[in-house]
């Protein structure tokens, strides 16, 4: 037994134990902030260096410079907690942390974040949440406080034996000040500039005062040591580093809404302790007091106010003093200093209600709102359901190809808005967001797009909703694979009892958005299963180079040598042209395609590269589609239907499969199901060029 313990305990850092839980005299902790000026940054400050210092990238997005901050991806490493396709607005919330870290003017404001329902306000809260806990444990993140030591024989503290710090004469500081608020206020700045402490890049946080729990024992001591404040210093104060942590309730504070019978106000600022007004005589002794509020917990670090519009207006006014002043007003004490982050957020409604509400203008004076809307980027909306139904995530089950992008897509359509102009439909408007290119529209579309488009992602349909969906799915699943068709039934079922849907002209609308996906599926696996068809690429390669061949030669206005007979002939005209009607490039336009891949081929080899048939996917395509015309006839696609599928046939059919397992990502089942759907539209001759 002994041994297992041991193998425990084996893999515990007691480097890092001591490192964490670090304890010294004031002295050494002076010597600490001269090192690293950086442990007195303010709450604001130490949120903003999270982020920035967790890296960031830039990119491009419709000729606007745009970061991705890291910390906002995945910053406790499971991914389950990270945002997607929201960077624009990640980005306005951290300009906000920065100018107030700057001391600017938003660290007097609570910052609100604002959205329809599961546009991921929670979800980021939670994340800044878990950031600073997780920074506090580093060393660029470390933080202190100090506690009261040998306070023995002094009435400072209970000398009771029921249990508690008070026993042994110790007295943690309540609310985790900084140990620099010991210096009093009178010669703190001298102090700071006198003993070096700080540089260039980082300024020594001074301001602030000690809460009335700690200003009452000051005070006290100093009376009793006659004003020498050294003295007191040296023999009743130990330094100590802290870890902030919600469960713990250090430095980050919840606070929710409740009844509105059973909330007080006390809640946030703390209440009197009934137990200890008989020890110390009154109820106005700060150390008959716990100072357990959200607000005081939270101190040093972050609070987050869940649908904080939802709260009773006594809570509303506790929230402007402690925003614009930085100061709580507990019970019978004098204002206290906090110094913290103050996030909230609530949804539309709510906030519609406080613009409407003319006796919360101190409030919406006080707030800096932060639109978090649903994403309109569709491999952005894929990634929130690839953490929890991506293949190797859905135990025993084999997610299809194209399943979450379709419930993905369907999500995404209801969120836009409808084109005014440009004569785009709602599935073209959704490509051109996610980065595609179409004939004939540029980024400058896409900004007009987006600028026409103000209110877009402040409404439509929920991921959670396609997340619920999905589940259901999987569980009525009895094949083992889940389908898009099983997804989008669910998705159209749930539509009848969708408890945000207000009218039956947003439910028909949304009803037919289903069927515009399931159009567009059928395109996509109709694509792939040509493709597998036509995936014999020697044959490719072969037709690309007689094409090219064929092209040089009608471009330069010159022959081709006939392959098998060693004559010189005319270019193929018929075989150009029926590769290119395959792509719909029109008779008149046919010289200046043909150009276009000779300027292409042209440039590959400016560069010293080598032309194949895959390095322009136009032509690729055209190839493809060819190739497929020439083989379908092969596959007998009214066999597959009727299942009478004879020996030379079922070997083709098997070779498909295959390569649409290995190419693709299906299994057996799918696999099978799309060349069965696929085949029954084949037979019907519904082939799209």
């Amino acid at each position: 037994m002994a041994q297992m313990i041991e193998r425990i305990a084996a893999l515990q850092d007691y480097d890092q134990y001591r490192d964490l839980h670090w304890e010294g005299s004031f002295e050494e902790y002076l010597q600490i902030v001269r090192e690293r000026p950086s442990v007195t940054r303010n709450a604001f400050q130490r949120l903003y260096d999270m982020v920035i210092g967790a890296g960031q990238e830039e990119y491009i997005d419709n000729k606007k410079k745009i970061i991705r901050y890291n910390f906002f991806r995945d910053s406790i490493g499971s991914g389950r907690d990270a945002v997607f396709g929201l960077d624009i607005q990640l980005m306005r919330l951290v300009s906000v942390l920065r100018a107030a870290a700057e001391g600017y003017g938003p660290e007097r404001r609570v910052i609100l974040l604002h959205g329809p329902v599961g546009s991921s306000k929670s979800t980021i809260a939670r994340l800044l949440k878990k950031g600073v806990e997780d920074y506090s444990r580093t060393p660029d993140g470390a933080l202190y406080t100090f506690t009261w030591t040998n306070l023995e024989g002094t009435g400072m503290v209970s000398e009771k034996t029921e249990g508690g710090p008070a026993v042994t004469g110790l007295f943690p500081c309540p609310m985790h000040e900084e140990p620099l608020r010991l210096i009093p206020m009178e010669w703190r700045e001298r102090a700071v500039k006198e003993l070096g402490l700080g540089n260039e890049h980082v300024q020594v946080r001074t301001d602030g005062d000690l809460d009335p729990a700690c200003r009452f024992i000051f005070k006290s001591l100093l009376e009793r040591y006659k004003g020498d404040w050294a003295r007191m210093i040296a023999n009743h104060i130990r330094v100590r580093r802290i870890l902030l942590s919600e469960k713990d309730r250090v430095g980050v504070g919840t606070f929710q809404p409740k009844d509105e019978k059973n909330q007080d106000s006390t809640e946030l600022t703390g209440d009197i302790n009934y137990r200890k007004i008989a020890e110390y005589g009154s109820d106005s002794d700060p150390r008959a007091f716990n100072f357990d509020g959200e607000f005081n917990i939270a101190n040093r670090g972050i609070v987050e106010f869940v649908e904080v519009l939802k709260l009773d207006v006594a809570f509303l006014y506790d929230l402007l003093g402690a925003s614009q002043e930085h100061r709580i007003k507990p019970k019978k004490f004098a204002q206290t200093d906090i110094d913290e982050v103050i996030l909230g957020h609530t949804n539309e409604a709510e906030y519609k209600k406080l613009l409407a509400n003319e006796f919360m203008e101190a409030l919406r004076d006080r707030t800096i709102k932060i639109d978090v809307p649903y994403i309109t980027r569709l491999s952005e909306e894929v990634r929130i359901y690839e953490k929890d139904f991506s293949q190797g995530k859905v135990r025993g089950k084999h997610v299809a190809p194209h399943t979450l992008e379709m419930g993905a897509m369907w999500a995404v359509l209801t969120r836009l808005e409808d084109p005014k102009k440009h004569n785009l439909t709602l599935l073209q408007k959704l490509k051109l967001y996610d980065g595609k290119v179409l004939p004939g529209y540029t980024q400058d579309t896409v900004k007009e797009l987006r600028k026409d488009s103000r209110r877009e992602g402040m409404d439509g349909i929920s991921p959670r909703y396609v997340q619920d969906k999905l589940s259901n799915a999987l569980v009525k699943d009895e094949e083992g694979c889940l389908n898009p068709f099983m997804v989008m039934n669910e998705l159209e079922k749930g539509l009848r009892a969708h408890s945000l849907i207000n009218s039956d002209d947003q439910r028909k609308r949304y009803s037919d958005l289903i069927s515009v996906v399931k159009r567009e599926y059928e395109d996509v696996v109709k694509n792939e299963v040509q493709r597998a068809i036509s995936a014999d690429e020697g044959e490719i390669a072969k037709l690309a180079a007689n094409y090219v061949d064929n092209v040089r030669a009608h471009t330069l206005k010159e022959k081709v040598k006939n392959r098998y007979t060693g004559r010189d002939e005319e270019p193929d005209e018929r075989l150009m042209r029926s590769i290119e009607e395959k792509i719909e490039v029109a008779e008149s336009r046919k010289d200046d395609f043909r150009r276009e891949i000779m300027n292409f081929i042209g440039a590959l080899a400016l560069e010293g590269k080598k032309f194949t048939y895959d390095t322009n996917d136009r032509l690729r395509r055209a190839l493809e589609l060819k190739l497929f015309e020439d083989k379908k006839d092969t596959i007998k696609f009214t066999s597959v239907v009727s299942n009478v599928v004879d020996r030379d046939t079922q070997e083709k059919i098997d070779a498909v499969k295959t390569r649409m397992i290995r190419n693709y990502g299906y299994c057996e089942i799918c696999a099978k199901n799309v060349l069965d759907f696929v085949s029954s539209i084949f037979a019907r001759g519904d082939v799209k060029a």
